[in-house]
């Protein structure tokens, strides 16, 4: 069974790819701003994060659904979308230096909720049939010695300049997170045991999905 990811986030890769499925990448080239914004001025209210993550993986795999390759799309197409929520307000990824400092000195030894959702649909030679979504739920706890010189060195790094939440739980960011409750994946910004999940929904087997050289 042959996964496609609507994704193009490094992170996400490299979580499959550790599970043994080596995916087909889609980049989704969604407006994600005008989206929500136009979702927001519709319901007259701002979205809850649950909604919102949702709503985005699945604008994201239903875009990549006519995307042009050089065999029609058969088997599953995965879209995903992760917001961070502290104090009931909603980051997305900062983009800038100054974004990423003030959200962590925020947020350090503090705890916060990671939202990432998940859409997954069935493609038979192009056309996408029954769909399935999803959201995983973590609580990400951050180390309370985090001093400046050294958030000063991870934002020089650029990496939390690019992920939900400014920080990650696979990389550099690892060292200043000191719990997780919850699945670890979902941090990542892809629920593994969720995406399973899916997959046995629509009525396919988890190991079908394995096509990575020491996963047969």
């Amino acid at each position: 069974m042959r996964l496609y990811l609507a994704s193009t986030s490094p992170a996400r890769l490299a979580l499959l790819r550790a599970a043994g499925i080596e995916p087909v990448l889609i980049n989704p080239k969604v407006d994600e701003a005008r989206l929500v914004a136009e979702t927001e001025a519709a319901a007259g209210s701002a979205l809850e994060p649950r909604v919102l993550v949702e709503l985005l993986a699945r604008a994201k795999a239903e875009a990549a659904t006519s995307a042009r390759l050089t065999e029609p799309l058969t088997g599953l197409l995965l879209g995903c979308d992760s917001v961070f929520v502290l104090d009931g307000v909603i980051y997305g990824k900062p983009h800038t230096a100054d974004a990423a400092r003030e959200r962590w000195q925020r947020q350090r030894g503090r705890t916060g909720t990671l939202y990432s959702g998940h859409w997954l649909i069935e493609v038979e030679d192009g056309a996408p049939g029954r769909a399935i979504g999803a959201v995983a739920v973590a609580e990400v706890t951050f180390a309370d010695d985090l001093d400046d010189a050294e958030l000063d060195a991870y934002i020089a790094t650029g990496e939390p300049l690019f992920v939900a939440g400014a920080f990650t739980i696979d990389s550099l960011g690892a060292p200043f997170i000191t719990s997780i409750v919850g699945d670890p994946s979902t941090v990542v910004g892809l629920s593994l045991p969720t995406l399973r999940r899916l997959v046995r929904a629509l009525g396919h087997e988890w190991p079908t999905l394995w096509n990575r050289p020491g996963a047969l």
